[in-house]
């Protein structure tokens, strides 16, 4: 390959690389919800409920943000 050609193509891969900066934050988001909600948690299944709640928080707080506006 030519050195032109191979310039391009990193200079490409360099302009369409995606930013992972928001999956560490949900991740760090995740871990302390699981950890909240199992602390929490009653019994086994409450702690699975915790789990599945842990995964799907964003949409949670957003549902209550938006409830919270709508009033």
């Amino acid at each position: 390959m030519k050195k032109e050609t191979k310039e391009k193509i990193k200079e490409n891969l360099c302009k369409h690389r995606p930013h992972h900066s928001g999956h560490a934050v949900y991740g760090l988001g995740f871990v302390g919800a699981v950890i909240y909600y199992i602390s929490t948690a009653t019994g086994f299944w409450m702690g699975v409920l915790g789990i599945l709640k842990a995964i799907v928080w964003p949409a949670l707080l957003v549902y209550g943000l938006l409830r919270f506006l709508a009033l």
